[in-house]
């Protein structure tokens, strides 16, 4: 078939969809009420749904009072029985997938239920539903005369018990309908390679064969991976190796650290960046216009909302409130219920709303990765704004970074302390320093008033880590690649000790 003929057909088509997202905008209370009321249907007859009498249950109201808020810890049992083959648990249909993500404190993995369902009215929609928005903000568009260079985990596809686990990109890989992979590269095959540092070059010689239109990955794994193109090229700017390239769809991690990296080897004006946000439990939210990382949240993709006041968490006032209850401007903890059969399920994100009509989100963090200690409550989200502040300041380049806190001791006072890897170091690290501490009082009160006459917290230590200290932490621990990361914020000195005991090493 004839790719403007392609192009053609893929733009009416995903146009469509356009008027049905228009009704969970214009409806969006409607749709997760119904959505709610479909989910507890068709589960009735699972031991979950036999369990909190689903079939009773005929309101919001009565669901938040029958059915208990659960972490992983709680779905553990039931998850290893499902592995092994029992069926109608906690969903109707037979959980054939599992995807592995990284673990809790109490398990080393953990394994998330993929149906049927998820995959096709989940996953894939949003996939379609992603190139959907695009087209039609950029009408002009021709990604479809090229293909999509997509870059997921490193993990292969593990068969057990008639069920299957995997990282989520491997799943979905494997899965994939065949327009999908007509319109990608590297073929499936160096996809799903297991050993990541082969792998990389594998996708190097192949993509750069290929007309690349678009691009897809986590913004840390894919840099890597763009700059060894670069490299195997021996060019500066990718549109030399790839003219009509035009969009990066991006998600995993946060992508401000390294938003000046991916500006100077994609130096075009109208090239676009389009946020994602998802995970193994689902597919949540996408940005939905040209010039703002807003991100629409998807509200009929089989997942029902409900969000925890963030000053509420872990307190025994907690209690979760439905969509309709939010405020913009304020954190909540996220927790779904899925067509995986997770049931008020905390996930362990936090977001922000930034408007109500339609409903945008932004992701500010982890419920686990702040640091609290001293009632300062700082998030991700608090990080990334001063730390991109301080770059600009004091004109350097970030690759990574984590935190964590240095505990009272006797008449010493706190502090938090830094572990910065840099591309491009500042000329006057203590003047970073300072800078740093004066971004992080300008983007968080709390902060700002322990730090007030060093009444609680002083000045924050800041170590300059040698060059690949992260990656070697990663290759470590057997994470490198997908949305692995160190976890940027920690109230536990474990990550930053670890990584302050290999700084100090020298390599040989």
């Amino acid at each position: 078939m004839p790719i403007p003929l392609v192009n053609s057909i893929a733009s009416w088509f995903l146009k469509k969809r356009i008027h049905q997202m228009e009704l969970f905008i214009k409806y969006p209370h409607d749709v997760q009420k119904e959505l709610l009321k479909d989910l507890l249907t068709k589960a009735k007859n699972t031991e979950f749904g036999k369990r909190f009498k689903f079939e009773e249950i005929d309101s919001y109201e009565t669901f938040r009072e029958r059915v208990p808020i659960q972490k992983y810890e709680d779905y553990q049992g039931v998850i290893e029985r499902s592995r092994r083959g029992e069926t109608n648990i906690f969903w109707p249909t037979p959980i054939r997938w599992f995807a592995k993500s990284s673990g809790t404190t109490s398990a080393k993995s953990k394994f998330i239920p993929v149906s049927q369902d998820s995959l096709e009215d989940c996953h894939y929609a949003a996939g379609k539903d992603l190139l959907c928005i695009y087209l039609n903000n950029n009408p002009q568009s021709q990604l479809f005369t090229g293909k999509s260079l997509r870059l997921g985990g490193s993990k292969e596809i593990y068969r057990e018990n008639g069920t299957s686990y995997g990282d989520l990109s491997a799943i979905l890989i494997d899965n994939m309908p065949f327009w999908a992979e007509f319109s990608s590269t590297p073929s499936n095959e160096v996809s799903l390679m297991h050993d990541w540092e082969y792998k990389m070059q594998a996708i190097v010689d192949e993509t750069v064969k290929e007309n690349v239109t678009s691009l897809a990955g986590v913004p840390s794994w894919m840099l890597v991976l763009l700059n060894n193109v670069l490299e195997t090229k021996e060019k500066e700017e990718l549109f030399e190796v790839w003219p009509n390239l035009e969009v990066y769809f991006h998600g995993g991690v946060s992508f401000q650290p390294y938003a000046s990296q991916y500006q100077k080897i994609l130096p075009k004006e109208n090239f676009r960046y389009y946020e994602i946000y998802n995970a193994s439990e689902g597919f949540f939210a996408c940005q939905d216009q040209n010039d703002t990382k807003d991100m629409l949240l998807m509200l009929d993709y089989g997942i029902f909302y409900e969000f925890i006041p963030m000053e509420e968490y872990g307190s025994e006032e907690e209690k979760a409130i439905p969509l309709s209850e939010v405020e913009t401007g304020k954190n909540y903890a996220v927790v779904i219920t899925t067509n995986a059969g997770l049931w008020r399920y905390k996930i362990g994100d936090t977001v922000r709303f930034t408007d109500t009509n339609p409903y945008r989100i932004r992701v500010s963090g982890r419920t686990k990765h702040h640091i609290n200690v001293f009632g300062e409550e700082l998030i991700i989200e608090n990080a990334e704004a001063a730390l991109k502040k301080v770059s600009l300041v004091t004109n350097c380049e970030i690759v990574d970074y984590t935190a964590a806190p240095v505990f009272m001791e006797g008449k010493e006072k706190g502090a938090h302390e830094w572990m910065i890897e840099f591309k491009t170091p500042p000329r006057d690290f203590d003047n970073f320093k300072y800078q740093l501490d004066r971004a992080l009082q300008e983007v968080n009160s709390d902060y700002e008033a322990k730090r007030y006459n060093n009444m609680t917290l002083r000045m924050p230590t800041v170590h300059m880590a040698r060059k690949d200290l992260f990656y070697e932490w990663l290759k470590k621990h057997n994470k490198v690649g997908g949305q692995h990361k160190v976890p940027r914020l920690s109230n536990s000195r474990s990550y930053l000790q670890e990584l302050l005991e290999m700084n100090s090493l020298r390599v040989s």
